[in-house]
């Protein structure tokens, strides 16, 4: 059977829905040789399973403060929804997620396609700002699921958009927003998860099209902002300045206010819910700042419009 419908798969990392959950999700990520080399290969899944063993007691930790898991999956499938509606004027589509760490995995979407005879897809990365660590894993894994299957699909994908009008116009209002929260100056910050220094020297754009999504945000808001760097973990050299490494120079200078910006995340995750929203927000309090974030985007109409817009530039 063969329709003339097409498939989107939204790609993301997805996250742990309950506590339980949180060490194989781990597992999966720590076995990703493409993105984290441990030792020889053939030594890549047993120190992902001592890894994720010895990590998971203190993430699970993290994820009961904001909740008992990560919203992340959840609010994908939402904004699958959303992008569907938006799209029912112009089209017949059928959108679906693919979470590169957890469930529904690459090879769950696949079949959910091929079952309503689907042979048309679109790869839609949710994230803005390509990195071979995100975007590229999720891409390569899609490709590699649609080899190894007995589909025969039709693949595009778009892999990046960090300028896209609506995706600036959505962040830019979040921002004028939380702006509304001060009452005297204050401070943009962007923050962005960091990566290994060693991908950017290899020629990764993810940097360029952060600052590329910056200065696009600022012509509208008018706010000048810096730049750093979270959720760094491990022995290698990561991006700086790091988030809390921010904060204490911003301390130093004086600052008293801080409006935070979760420029490299489009849902609400551990990053923003925990990160941002709970330790940097104690971390400014105690260095005698108030810090306030701009709200993620979620299922903001205007980001959906903007998605939609993508997918219509690609058909």
């Amino acid at each position: 059977m063969t329709t003339n419908k097409t498939g989107i798969i939204l790609l993301n990392m997805g996250g742990p829905a309950k506590l339980e959950d949180v060490r194989p999700f781990l597992h999966n990520l720590f076995s990703d040789r493409e993105i984290i080399r441990l030792g020889p290969w053939f030594m890549q899944k047993p120190l992902a399973w001592w890894i994720a063993k010895r990590r998971a007691p203190k993430s699970m930790k993290t994820y009961a403060l904001i909740g008992g898991g990560s919203p992340l999956t959840r609010i994908s499938r939402e904004q699958g929804e959303a992008l569907k509606k938006a799209l029912a004027a112009h089209g017949d589509y059928k959108v679906t997620c693919a979470m590169r760490y957890w469930h529904p995995d690459t090879g769950t979407a696949l079949r959910t396609m091929a079952e309503s005879g689907i042979t048309k897809l679109i790869g839609l990365t949710l994230y803005p700002h390509y990195s071979r660590a995100t975007t590229g894993s999720s891409v390569r894994e899609l490709k590699r699921a649609i080899a190894d299957s007995e589909y025969d699909f039709d693949l595009s994908t778009i892999e990046s958009w960090p300028t896209q009008s609506n995706y600036i116009k959505a962040l830019a209002a979040k921002i004028k927003e939380a702006a509304e929260g001060f009452t005297d100056s204050f401070q943009v910050v962007y923050s962005a998860h960091s990566l290994p220094v060693s991908f950017i020297e290899e020629g990764d754009p993810y940097v360029d099209h952060i600052k590329a999504s910056i200065e696009a945000i600022e012509k509208l808001t008018g706010f000048p902002g810096k730049l750093c760097y979270q959720s760094r973990s491990g022995p290698v050299e990561w991006l700086a300045p790091s988030t809390p490494d921010m904060l204490e120079s911003l301390a130093k200078e004086g600052c008293k206010n801080i409006l935070m910006v979760p420029i490299s995340f489009v849902s609400d995750h551990v990053e923003t819910l925990y990160e941002i929203d709970m330790l940097y927000r104690d971390q400014a309090q105690k260095l005698g700042m108030q810090l306030l974030s701009s709200k993620s985007l979620n299922c903001d109409p205007v980001f959906i419009e903007g998605l939609k817009e993508l997918v219509l530039d690609n058909c």
